[in-house]
């Protein structure tokens, strides 16, 4: 009896302790059984969290699951682990597009302190010294937001855009806005031709919404519903398939690709049909009631794409270029460089590069013709893409299409012109893609079709990827384009005179529906990630972005008839750049 009472309080001491771990994992295997983590992160945070006062800021539990978190409870497989190199560079994209969130508020920010573009205004601030502005300088717009009660903003975040345009010169240029992160911002632009020029500036989101997408991003990518159907005989059953399928409901079928370790799954079939019964692919909706009704008054006429007004003049006067003397350029301020440099512009409503080749007009079939010449041309991705195998096969007379019975979004279609011996291929980019019923035999990844490519100077290789990513967690964009990126290498390594195009984004119409799973918001960010992933690789990124923001034309998913054919000489001036004399 005297050894225990000698020891009373050393055992007391390790009950204690025990119970209090005997608490703490309880609670995290709660939490892990309600946001189904994997057994991997069950250890993982076991080892970091099992202190005493039990909490959970290790893991990021307390305030619900981190970011990352939140996506690998959700997505069942995110695909093949990145190596060191790659989880870097993942990490430097996710910053390079971070985007400044309004500050913490314990209740939801009311809709009449949220941004307003019919209270908020720009001004085209004066050139240095009141001087005139000439061809070569830079024009700055200061916008200053305000919410509807007409106060100004404190904090930054909101989505603009702002071009530069001269209607009756059928010029136009896409504008920098910079962010200062104080409720106002720059909008630059350079000047590029003479004449009147005037500043429009436009608010895609106000901050208060692009937090709300920002959310539905990382807790719900599955709002766009895919399904297939497996089929055995008279035997039949729908079920539904993702990238990111909840893991405690039923079993699934695992479709990921062995080539690339692209994850796709569908819901097992409750009848007896396996997984090889699987027959089609089709989008089959979308998620409704996924945000509250206040959220829903921040994607309205007077905050959705809404253009702002100047306080004072939008036009100035654009004189002719100055020859500059030795030493001095033709900036706002000697030695300044120019902030913004945008890939190109509008003049007389033709596309024309600030560097690289110089765009030719094909304003007929012969030009047309005689440049494709002897080659063949390979488009892969998006419904924005067929738009160029559409355009081609309506202007060539002689391309005619060979009827391969296929769906008509989603191809694969093939056209030929034997006289001058050229070739037109399209075919759409594996899942996730949001076409009526296809066949999975024709669910290709854009990386395996390049790798059997032989390539070569009668190659063309078109490419655009992006519109069908839109709900997905940015890293989900950064792995595909990743194993494109490595499929482009190896192609242009083995045959460096095959011509390859990459098409980035475009802005589009926006309403309530549309923003929920197609903003701009998310096509800017992913279109971030495709210029800095392909930079430095020989490719021609074909800037869908600016020539759909610098044109006067609505903003629309599929680019109006003019667009396209500017695109169209883009590309063509790309394979037959024109010869110095």
């Amino acid at each position: 009896m005297n050894f225990l009472s000698k020891y009373k309080h050393i055992f007391g001491l390790l009950a204690t302790f025990g119970f209090i771990f005997l608490f703490c994992n309880i609670n995290i295997l709660n939490v892990f059984k309600k946001y189904s983590l994997s057994p991997k992160q069950v250890q993982a945070c076991l080892k970091s969290t099992v202190s005493p006062n039990c909490t959970f800021e290790r893991c990021n539990i307390s305030n619900g699951l981190s970011h990352l978190e939140q996506k690998q409870s959700f997505c069942r497989d995110l695909g093949q682990e990145p190596s060191p190199e790659e989880a870097l560079e993942e990490r430097n994209l996710l910053k390079s597009i971070s985007w400044p969130e309004p500050p913490q508020r314990s209740t939801p920010t009311p809709l009449e302190e949220t941004s307003d573009a019919a209270h908020s205004q720009f001004v085209v601030m004066p050139a240095e010294g009141d001087r005139e502005r000439h061809v070569g300088d830079q024009l700055e717009a200061r916008v200053v937001l305000k919410d509807f009660r007409g106060h100004l903003k404190s904090y930054g975040g909101d989505f603009l855009v702002a071009r530069l345009q001269s209607p009756e010169l059928g010029a136009g240029v896409a504008g920098q806005v910079v962010d200062h992160n104080n409720g106002t911002y720059s909008a630059v632009f350079p000047l590029l031709w003479e004449g009147p020029v005037r500043v429009e500036v436009t608010l895609i989101h106000p901050s208060e919404a692009i937090a709300v997408l920002r959310r539905l991003r990382e807790e719900h990518p599955d709002r766009v519903l895919y399904k297939s159907e497996f089929r055995s005989g008279s035997v039949s059953e729908t079920t539904m398939c993702n990238m990111c399928l909840p893991t405690n409901q039923k079993p699934v079928c695992n479709y990921t690709d062995i080539l690339t370790g692209e994850p796709w799954y569908c819901y097992k079939p409750s009848q007896g049909l396996s997984c090889d019964k699987r027959r089609n692919h089709f989008r089959a909706g979308y998620q409704n009631n996924l945000i509250t009704d206040k959220e829903a008054l921040l994607f309205q006429r007077t905050n959705l794409k809404v253009r702002m007004y100047a306080n004072g003049s939008d036009t100035v006067k654009v004189l002719y270029k100055k020859k500059d003397k030795p030493g001095e350029n033709s900036t706002i301020e000697t030695g300044t460089p120019l902030m913004t440099t945008p890939s190109g512009y509008y003049f007389k409503w033709s596309w024309r590069m600030l560097s690289g080749v110089v765009i030719q007009e094909y304003n007929d079939p012969a030009s047309i013709n005689q440049c494709l010449k002897g080659k063949v041309v390979n488009i892969y991705g998006d419904s924005t893409v067929r738009q160029y195998y559409e355009f081609l096969t309506g202007f060539l007379p002689e391309l005619k299409e060979f009827n391969l019975r296929s769906p008509a979004q989603a191809g694969p279609f093939m056209a030929v012109d034997m006289g001058q011996n050229i070739m037109l291929n399209y075919r759409s980019h594996g899942p996730p893609i949001s076409y009526l019923p296809l066949s999975v035999t024709q669910l290709r990844y854009v990386a395996n079709e390049l790798e059997g490519l032989v390539g070569g100077s009668n190659t063309v290789v078109i490419i655009s990827i992006w519109a069908h990513f839109t709900t997905f967690p940015v890293e989900v964009y950064i792995r595909r384009l990743r194993h494109i990126r490595r499929a482009v290498v190896r192609l242009l390594e083995r045959a460096p005179e095959t011509t390859v195009v990459l098409r980035s984004a475009n802005l589009r119409g926006q309403s309530l529906q549309e923003s929920l799973v197609f903003s701009d918001w998310f096509a800017v960010q992913l279109d971030g990630v495709l210029r800095s992933m392909f930079k430095g690789v020989n490719i021609l990124l074909l800037d869908a972005w600016e020539m759909t923001l610098a044109h006067h034309l609505p903003h629309n998913i599929h680019p109006s008839a003019p667009i396209i054919k500017n695109m169209i000489n883009t590309i063509l001036s790309h394979i037959c750049p024109k010869k110095n004399r």
